[in-house]
């Protein structure tokens, strides 16, 4: 049994007085958000210096004392200190040159506001009652939740959200015990891409459901609808509403289906082969709106997690690796391939190749030769491997028609 963080997420309906109390909290905290980061660029660009939360937060109590910033004691304490913390881990990740990391930026009031709650641990198994639709937060009182799951740890931190389509969740973040699942002999070359979104070495194909795409019609309609509304109206707002809601709608078939995708890979095998694909470079040609909608890099992100989890191992290829150009039977490399190529025959042995199929099994041949050459000895265990790159060890799989 390995202890795992865990996040549960639960749609919950507020009150008219919870309502209200929560617009009073998302817009404190959105403007200690945006005051503390106009005061660090400020500071940075007048005088050189580096605020920390510490400092904002002491120059915000001497405000609030003052009686300047006094109506900021409508929200939770808790609630606007972890928007300061928010924002160093902001800074964090920006000045470590993170992948996807921008410079924070200020926050608008019709985006999706969020504000994180700490319970306090002497009386939190009173306030939260998992399968009793109750959770009580300060200043709001008790939630009734849509309980789809119950956790079985005791949450430190709750977020409240209101996405940009007016949908009210709680997300608890709990550590659980998780027992790994049994161990099998199963080892997948997986082929990542736009046009089927897993393709195996045995010839499974997922295909690619192409929410964006199936959706794109409406939305353009919605879309021109919105255009011709006057700013600042209701009937505007009401429309934005609409348009919004096609976007969540598209948002969660795309993780309803990499979701089950994940776990269905995690279930059934031992040892998961991938490459480490460039998305944001695939997303710069023309297809890249298909790549966009086919959702790799979250495919990704689910498979290290649920593998780290459940004592399964992920290897990750290195992106230049030939995976589509190589023949599987021989070993052949073409000098080039065009992506709208689906199918090819090996000019050295004639063998005809799909070009995903051949890629997946290219995928797991690859990862076999470089856990060969690290001379460890040994069986698949439950490591995972991170950053890109070969975990170190042996793989016990034949390359898979390679």
């Amino acid at each position: 049994m390995a202890e795992v963080l865990r996040t549960y997420r639960y749609r919950f309906y507020p009150t008219r007085t919870q309502a209200e109390q929560l617009d009073r909290e998302f817009n404190c905290a959105r403007f200690v958000w945006n005051w503390a980061l106009d005061l660090r660029g400020k500071a940075w660009r007048r005088r050189r210096q580096s605020h920390t939360t510490v400092i904002i937060s002491r120059t915000l109590t001497r405000l609030n004392r003052s009686g300047r910033y006094a109506w900021l004691n409508e929200a939770t304490a808790s609630c606007l200190t972890q928007k300061l913390i928010d924002q160093d881990r902001a800074f964090a990740h920006f000045f470590a040159k993170d992948r996807d990391a921008r410079y924070p930026r200020f926050k608008r009031k019709r985006h999706a506001q969020a504000v994180r709650y700490t319970l306090d641990q002497r009386l939190v198994h009173g306030n939260f009652v998992p399968g009793q639709r109750l959770l009580r937060l300060p200043k709001l009182g008790a939630l009734k939740l849509r309980w789809s799951r119950f956790p079985t740890g005791v949450p430190k931190m709750v977020t409240v959200r209101r996405d940009a389509c007016g949908r009210w969740f709680v997300t608890l973040s709990v550590v659980e015990a998780v027992a790994p699942l049994p161990a099998t002999d199963k080892v997948v070359g997986v082929d990542l891409g736009f046009r089927d979104v897993a393709v195996t070495q045995d010839g499974q194909k997922t295909g690619a459901p192409r929410h964006l795409r199936h959706a794109a019609q409406r939305l353009a309609r919605a879309q021109r609808a919105l255009a011709r509304r006057q700013r600042g109206s209701g009937r505007r707002e009401r429309q934005r509403r609409r348009v919004s809601r096609l976007h969540a709608k598209v948002a969660d078939a795309r993780h309803n289906f990499l979701h089950k995708l994940s776990s269905k890979l995690v279930d059934e095998n031992q040892v998961i082969c991938i490459e480490d694909l460039c998305v944001k470079g695939m997303q710069r040609g023309g297809y890249g709106k298909s790549v966009g909608d086919a959702g790799l890099r979250e495919l990704r992100r689910q498979l290290a997690y649920k593998a780290d989890w459940y004592g399964r191992e992920v290897i990750v290829i290195d992106r230049f690796a030939p995976s589509s150009k190589r023949c599987s039977a021989c070993g052949h490399v073409l000098d080039a391939l065009a992506p709208k190529v689906t199918s090819w025959d090996c000019p050295a042995c004639g063998a005809h190749h799909d070009r995903d199929i051949n890629a997946a099994k290219n995928i797991l041949y690859y990862a076999s030769t470089a856990r060969s050459a690290a001379g460890a000895a040994g069986t698949c265990a439950g490591s995972q491997a991170r950053g890109g790159r070969v975990s170190p060890g042996p793989l016990s799989c034949s390359p898979g028609g390679a």
